[in-house]
């Protein structure tokens, strides 16, 4: 195994949860800031997260991401959110933002995407603000992961009984202590820090993120925004 660090962030009710992976070591928290969690880390470092990178500006467009882990997730289509506008990244309530990004796109914003405002700027100034980290955090979806490695979509919602399970059951095949980790963070930090779907998440990014050099990406060139970001997902297929 490599001894490469491997991390996957998901966002949480207290901020960011997160797996860490170093060797055969994993650990675990929860972090105000996604530079909380990465900021000790070198250069020989993969980080996923769960979370737009690289927005348009303006246009009725939408990133050609989102466009293809849709059609790839089929009844998990609507688990990935159309990423807002970068303008709209300023506003200052959901009227605002909702008016701003109609009127720049043709189209309103989701009250998700809304929910989510917030996360998407920290991540849109910080890799701005440190272009060094545009070689180690990406874009990635746990669903789109998780149908890659089950070899097709989940067949229930992450948030019922059924779906945790046959989440669970890809993990555990995946890593030996997949179930203890993931009872273990529950348990430190599950209800009001994280939802038990946010650690599932974060652990599925962290997996994938342990071999760097077999990710690919949608699409296969990234379109870049004009900021200079990637608008790209990366994903591991065939880690089973």
């Amino acid at each position: 195994m490599s001894s490469r660090v491997a991390i996957g962030i998901d966002g949480c009710a207290d901020g960011w949860f997160y797996f860490r992976f170093h060797g055969e070591g994993a650990t675990f928290g929860v972090r105000e800031s996604v530079a909380d969690i990465i900021a000790a880390e070198s250069h020989d470092c993969c980080v996923l997260i769960d979370i737009p990178i690289g927005l348009r500006t303006r246009g009725k467009q939408e990133r050609s991401c989102d466009r293809e882990a849709r059609a790839r997730l089929g009844a998990r289509r609507s688990s990935v959110f159309a990423a807002p506008l970068r303008p709209v990244l300023k506003a200052k309530d959901y009227a605002a933002a909702n008016a701003q990004q109609k009127r720049l796109s043709g189209r309103g914003l989701s009250r998700q995407t809304w929910n989510i405002l917030p996360k998407i700027r920290e991540v849109d100034e910080l890799l701005q603000s440190d272009t060094r980290l545009q070689e180690v955090l990406h874009e990635a979806h746990p669903e789109l992961l998780f149908a890659s490695l089950a070899g097709g979509p989940m067949s229930h919602p992450k948030k019922t009984r059924d779906g945790f399970t046959e989440r669970m059951t890809i993990l555990s095949i995946l890593h030996p202590d997949a179930e203890a980790l993931i009872a273990s963070a529950f348990l430190a930090h599950g209800g009001f820090e994280a939802s038990r779907d946010d650690i599932v998440d974060a652990f599925v990014l962290a997996l994938c993120a342990r071999k760097p050099t077999q990710l690919e990406s949608i699409p296969d060139v990234a379109e870049i925004d004009p900021k200079g970001l990637p608008m790209q997902m990366v994903l591991l297929p065939g880690l089973g």
